[in-house]
Parts: structure tokens; C-alpha cells; sequence
């Protein structure tokens, strides 16, 4: 068995000294053993350690987690202590602006299911106060989606119920407790775009979301098209639901036109999964900018945040989904063609083929637009509503996103580059009907 490096033996270091100045630091030497919030906040400096320790962190957690399990005589103030710790924390993440789908977002990709199931429990502690009528929409969505619910007993704390669900020894909770602790306090502060629970005004009319009988049919066609083993049912599923959505969304604009209160700009996010995240990335944000949205990329954590209407954030989600299926089964059949050379399942060639995608369809989606827009009944009562609306959400954007800039993607394959603009142009978007009143 090789012997731990020098950061393992230094994390195991630290982890001793702090156990050995744990109970006098806790308790400011007096002579008492210490109280749930000082273990609490003992925690949470323990996850700021860990953080700051980097790849050595798990090692630090675990000694240290050992070590506060063997303090048996506290058992209920830890229990206590642990869940004190949870709230402060994610009480802090959420005023930083990361909503319930973030924090699981980053869970399931920085840690395990026994962290991420406990950051779950941690958020529906965190909503269950608050009246429900004060708590957002999305954050309500968001927390049913993920499945953050409160299943625990209030009558005792909720890390000895958790633990023994997951069958975990209190060593191994604890570790546990440290390292969801850990993620929530190495999260960077991002914009706030939903208001907290308690503080979300209700709503006087019904918001201009997508109907429901068309997100149904668009849903059903994209999961048909992720579940065949064919390539030409799945792409010709696919793009029948691209067809719909972009029907939808350019048919509502001159309805909006004699909305008496039209929807005011508000954000998204929408995550994705690697690799070649910048070029998926660039495919959302030319939808959005086909359905009078903006769209900035966070490239560290791999989301895209879009600002714009309800109605059009929900085109740009569904729109942005099928688009991607397309495009990835495009691009792993082109690879796996025998004309095609080795490059073609290489790196370089699936992220040029993915960019040259997006630039293509980024130019078939404005000219559809355009065409659209130039063939409806009132194109003269439609401009000034567009140019109204574009300036709404510019405004809400540069609000957000004062500091935003632009930067480029490489392309290092040619080849990719050509396969990736001619799969763009066989994908089905020229079905549309004129917007008429």
C-alpha cells in the first residue's frame, strides 16, 4: 500500500491539532462542555478548512469527523449542532442567489448521494417555515423536482433520523455533514434572480407561461426521441418538437401586443453537462437570441443564465433541449460513419462539429424569424412591440450582468467544423405558419 503524500499527511496533521483544541476553542476554556450552536459553528469552520485544504479536504474531513463521533457524552448536542450548521449555511448560499436546482446541480457533479441527499433535507428544512403563498413559484417547482420534501420527525433532530435512513455510523454521518458543509461554503455568490421565501409577492394574473397542452406534446416527443434506438425515428421525433416550439413562440408576439400587463423580464438557468459544455452552451444562446432573450455562460460551473419573458424562457428551455438531442446524435453518427476519417471521433472534431452546429442553426432560427415576422398579418403593430420588449429585457440583463463580456471558442477541426454546419442544415426548421390576429 503506497504511503499518503505529503498534503494527506499534513491534512491528518491539521485534523489532530484541531480535535486537540476543538473543545477549549469551542467553549472559551471554561469549564463546560459545549453548546449545539458552538459545535454549529465549529462545523462550519471545519468546511471552510476543508475548502481551503483543496484535494486533501476528504482527508481532513474524515479524521476530524472520526474524531467528533468518539465524543459519545455529546451525541444529542452534535445532532443538534450538525442541523444548526445545515441552516446557517444554505441559509447563506440562497441569499447569495443560488435557488434549490443549483445547490443540487452542484451536489450530484462535486459530491456524493449521502452529501447531496442530505443538502436536499437541509433545503426543505430551510422552505418549511414559510408560509406558502410567500414562497416563489420556481423555488416551489424547483424543490418538488428534486425531490426536497421534509420526511423527518420534528419531534428529534434530524441527523440521527438521516443517519440511520442511510445507514450510516456517526462517524461516517459526520464526515458526511462536513463535506455537504464544505460545498455550500465554496460557493461563489451569483445573481439573484427569484426572490427568497417570505418575501415573493403574489402574483395578480396568471403568468404567460407556454400552455400546458403544448409542453406536454413537446415533452412526449423528446422523451420518444431519447428512448429509440433508431437515429431516423429520434431525429424526425426530435424535430417535430423543435417545429412546435418555435410555432408557439413566434405566435404569442402579437398577443402580447394588447396584453393589458405583459410579463416583466425575469431568469433562468439551465446547466449543462460536460464535456464540450461552451459549445452547448453557444447552441442556447442563439435560441435565445431567436426568442428575444439574452444568455450569459458561467464556464466554471457550467450553466447558462437567460433573462426574458416566462413564456420565452420556456421556449428557449424546451427549444434548446430538443436541439441538443439533435445535435449530439448528429454528431456521433457523422464520427461513426465509415467515409469519415479517425478525426472524426476525436475531441477536437465533436467540439467544432457542436460549434459549427450552433452557428448554423443561430443563423436558420433569425432568418425563420424574420420571414415570419415579414409575412404576418400586422408586421407594422409587430416591430414596435419586438423593439419595446428587446429594450425591457436589455435593460433587465445589463442589471444583472453589469460586468459581462464576450469571448471566443477554438476550433481545431476543420472537418468538424464542415459536418457540423451541413447536420445543421438538414435539421427541420423551415415548418412554420404565419402570426395572425
Amino acid at each position: 500500500m503506497a504511503k499518503p503524500n505529503r498534503k494527506h499527511r499534513a491534512a491528518k496533521l491539521a485534523a489532530r491539532q484541531g480535535g486537540a483544541e476543538f473543545w477549549a476553542i469551542l467553549n472559551g476554556g471554561a469549564d463546560r462542555p459545549p453548546t449545539a450552536q458552538e459545535i454549529g459553528n465549529a462545523l462550519v469552520e471545519v468546511a471552510l478548512q476543508t475548502v481551503r485544504l483543496g484535494n486533501s479536504g476528504a482527508v481532513f474531513a474524515r479524521t476530524f469527523g472520526a474524531q467528533l463521533a468518539g465524543e459519545e457524552q455529546l451525541a444529542a448536542e452534535i445532532a443538534r449542532g450538525a442541523g444548526l450548521a445545515g441552516q446557517r449555511v444554505i441559509a447563506t448560499v440562497f441569499e447569495n442567489g443560488w435557488l434549490p436546482a443549483d445547490v443540487w446541480e452542484a451536489a450530484r457533479r462535486r459530491v456524493d448521494e449521502f452529501a447531496t441527499g442530505l443538502l436536499l433535507d437541509s433545503m426543505a428544512a430551510y422552505v418549511e417555515p414559510f408560509a406558502r403563498e410567500s414562497v416563489d413559484e420556481t423555488w416551489l417547482a424547483q424543490l418538488e423536482d428534486i425531490g426536497a420534501r421534509t420526511w423527518w420527525s420534528r419531534e428529534e433532530p434530524h441527523f440521527e433520523q438521516w443517519a440511520a435512513r442511510q445507514m450510516l455510523t456517526r462517524e461516517e454521518a459526520l464526515t458526511t455533514v462536513v463535506e455537504a458543509l464544505a460545498l455550500l461554503v465554496g460557493l461563489p455568490k451569483m445573481e439573484r434572480i427569484r426572490a427568497l421565501p417570505g418575501k415573493a409577492r403574489p402574483r395578480t394574473e396568471t403568468p404567460h407561461h407556454i400552455d400546458e397542452k403544448a409542453l406536454s406534446r413537446v415533452r412526449g416527443l423528446l422523451a420518444k426521441a431519447e428512448s429509440t434506438s433508431f437515429p431516423e425515428e429520434a431525429e424526425a421525433l426530435s424535430a417535430k418538437a423543435q417545429e412546435l416550439m418555435t410555432k408557439y413562440a413566434l405566435d404569442r408576439v402579437l398577443v402580447e401586443a394588447d396584453a393589458a400587463a405583459p410579463d416583466l423580464p425575469g431568469a433562468r438557468r439551465i446547466w449543462l453537462d460536460t464535456p464540450y459544455v461552451d459549445a452547448k452552451a453557444l447552441l442556447i444562446d442563439v435560441v435565445a437570441t431567436a426568442n428575444r432573450c439574452r444568455a450569459i455562460f458561467a464556464s466554471d460551473w457550467g450553466f447558462v443564465t437567460i433573462v426574458g419573458d416566462d413564456a420565452d424562457l420556456d421556449a428557449v428551455e424546451l427549444l434548446s433541449t430538443s436541439l441538443l438531442v439533435q445535435a449530439t446524435r448528429a454528431m456521433i453518427a457523422s464520427g461513426n460513419k465509415e467515409s469519415r476519417s479517425e478525426e472524426a471521433r476525436s475531441r477536437a472534431f465533436r467540439k467544432a462539429f457542436l460549434v459549427s452546429y450552433a452557428t448554423r442553426i443561430g443563423e436558420r432560427l433569425a432568418a425563420a424569424t424574420a420571414a415570419t415576422i415579414a409575412e404576418s398579418a400586422a408586421p407594422e403593430r409587430l416591430l414596435p412591440v419586438l423593439a419595446s420588449h428587446e429594450i425591457a429585457v436589455n435593460a433587465a440583463f445589463e442589471a444583472l450582468f453589469p460586468r459581462s463580456r464576450s469571448r471566443g471558442i477554438a476550433i481545431r477541426s476543420a472537418e468538424g467544423w464542415d459536418a457540423g454546419r451541413a447536420a445543421a442544415d438538414r435539421a427541420r426548421l423551415d415548418s412554420r405558419r404565419p402570426i395572425d390576429k
